[in-house]
């Protein structure tokens, strides 16, 4: 599937752009932390001489707030991109208060992924690769449940039923049923016996997962016919990711700054 040129980045930064600091969760899992620096391989490809750096929550180094002490030590602005998909608590909480706990830091927070084409574009490639085909989504036994981390928070889950939404749509009317592997409902086996009850046996599982981990492994045990590799370092990924620092640094810089970026 080809990427909708939704995005086209400059061919360079201006020196003084702000350091992008794509923020991951961390994993126990090593595939994890190598599939986010490919990632960023191809955000620096796409965008060459921008400084963009990997930092985790938790679990991985290099950590957040070493990340971002060097930034301050280095007298760098800085946006936090982060890479994940809903506004929950990591988002709302955990960012910004690393950047309020940094002394000397300027930098900002972007959106997280979110319900974006670019990231539609991303997960149907995956089903692709996966085994999926057009044929299947006008199949009346088809279906797919697209499985994500969960949160307590409804904004999430609002988040991930419009990523749904919006799949659906890109597999021609094919039912998406949103799904999770913690802290919501329902679980990715409830969502395949869901769609087993409308009559949609042949359900193949999406994942909504940057990256290999337990949630990504735990939601393709549960997939009944094919089930789709984390988005990873998919080129469209990489795109969406400099679309939200470039969003970010629009909302933050005056017109006359953005201009020189």
């Amino acid at each position: 599937m080809n990427t909708p040129a939704l995005v086209t980045p400059p061919a360079a930064p201006h020196p003084g752009a702000p350091t992008l600091v794509a923020v991951g969760h961390g994993s126990r899992d090593p595939r994890a932390r190598a599939t986010l620096e490919r990632l960023l391989d191809r955000v620096r490809e796409l965008r060459p001489g921008l400084d963009a750096r990997l930092a985790h929550i938790e679990l991985n180094a290099p950590l957040l707030d070493a990340t971002l002490a060097g930034l301050a030590a280095e007298g760098r602005d800085a946006v936090l991109v982060p890479l994940l998909f809903t506004p929950g608590y990591h988002v709302t909480h955990d960012l910004p208060a690393a950047v309020a706990a940094t002394p000397h830091l300027r930098a900002h927070v972007a959106e997280p992924l979110g319900a974006h084409p670019l990231l539609v574009e991303a997960l149907a490639d995956r089903l692709a690769q996966a085994g999926w085909t057009p044929e299947d989504g006008t199949s009346r036994g088809a279906g797919v449940v697209l499985a994500s981390a969960g949160s307590r928070d409804p904004r999430s889950g609002a988040e991930i039923r419009r990523i749904a939404t919006l799949l659906g749509e890109r597999l021609g009317g094919a039912p998406v049923v949103s799904a999770y592997t913690s802290a919501a409902a329902p679980t990715v086996p409830e969502a395949v016996r869901a769609l087993a009850a409308r009559g949609r046996h042949r359900v193949a599982v999406a994942s909504c997962f940057t990256a290999p981990g337990l949630f990504a492994t735990r939601a393709a045990a549960a997939a009944p016919w094919i089930a789709a590799d984390p988005i990873g370092a998919h080129p469209a990924l990489a795109r969406l990711v400099l679309h939200r620092y470039d969003r970010a640094l629009a909302t933050t810089t005056r017109p006359r700054e953005l201009a020189a970026v």
